[in-house]
């Protein structure tokens, strides 16, 4: 088969796209064969070695496929059914091996496509509404990056949860698909002081809640914008990891919280996993939730897609397709 593998961690051209052999599954384990991969800004981490992998390493960790192979303990029904994964296997390859238990069954309603762009975006916006800080009705709170494919999505979520949503984004296009995720408020932070706009907008209250995956260059407006006692949820580092902080700023800004979550703690359990799965394919098909595939690569341009994510101009999902 072949796939794309990192020999040494740096740039968008050090992925290669390579031959390998092709494998086999081991017992209790499924081999998909993918037709729709999903890139994500943790891949870029791996890539950089901001989050390191033993070398070499084939990146991405969510897809969707057929099965077309099973390993002993594994029933032979299964092959040809239509599943998709997350974290538990590389997948920028045409075949990728993933424990049985942990494929989810992608609905007829849902195509292959759409169920590798929802995923692990989706999984995560699910676990930050719902658990993370559970959204109450008519609450509001503060989504940074709203235009993006994640943005998008929790945005989303965030409307199914009854909140009322403040999105941040950086041009007036994405603001406008900001808007259409279901933004009430958006502010462009390139033209605004986000921290002076969230005061406004709450009659100089703050928000609860903030979902903030951009990191270094927002983390310090973002605890500004929090009410007393409120969360700041620091779930990604798109512009670089946040320094060393004093926890006494959390007590002076009014006895705040800070997390820093991750998808796999949320989705350990198979019970966990399927809630939070199902829910995601249950609003594709009713309509509810809406993917935006930006653009499409094919496998073996792996590395035009991560400079295309990296150049931040993406107001969606980026696949890739072998």
């Amino acid at each position: 088969m072949f796939a794309v593998r990192i020999h040494d961690v740096g740039n968008p051209d050090v992925l290669r796209y390579q031959e390998i052999e092709t494998p086999l599954p081991n017992a209790n384990q499924v081999r998909v064969k993918l037709r729709a991969i999903g890139i994500n800004y943790i891949d870029t981490y791996h890539r950089t070695g901001l989050y390191p992998l033993p070398l070499p390493a084939i990146l991405g960790r969510e897809g969707a496929g057929e099965i077309d192979a099973v390993g002993e303990g594994v029933d032979a029904a299964r092959i040809g059914e239509h599943v998709a994964f997350v974290l538990d296997a590389p997948a920028y390859a045409e075949y990728a091996l993933v424990p049985a238990h942990r494929v989810v069954r992608v609905p007829d309603a849902v195509s292959f496509e759409d169920a590798a762009a929802v995923l692990l975006q989706g999984l995560t916006a699910h676990y930050l509404i719902f658990s993370t800080y559970p959204m109450k009705r008519d609450e509001w709170c503060l989504i940074h990056a709203a235009a993006g494919g994640a943005g998008q999505l929790t945005v989303q979520v965030a409307k199914i949860a009854g909140a009322k949503v403040i999105g941040t984004c950086s041009t007036e296009e994405k603001a406008r698909v900001a808007r259409e995720a279901g933004c009430d408020e958006v502010i462009l932070y390139s033209h605004t002081d986000f921290v002076s706009e969230v005061k406004r907008i709450t009659n100089n209250r703050g928000v609860p809640v903030v979902y903030d995956s951009v990191g270094k260059d927002t983390y310090e407006g973002s605890l500004n914008c929090l009410s007393p006692r409120g969360m700041l949820v620091l779930w990604g580092n798109a512009s670089g990891a946040v320094p060393p902080m004093d926890p006494l700023t959390l007590m002076s800004k009014g006895s705040l919280y800070l997390t820093r979550p991750t998808l796999g703690h949320y989705i350990a359990t198979p019970e966990e996993y399927a809630w939070r799965a199902n829910d995601l394919f249950q609003w594709l098909a009713e309509g509810k939730l809406r993917v935006r595939i930006d653009k499409t690569f094919a496998l073996r341009d792996a590395a035009d897609a991560h400079r295309y994510l990296e150049s931040r101009a993406a107001m969606g999902k980026i696949l890739l397709v072998p």
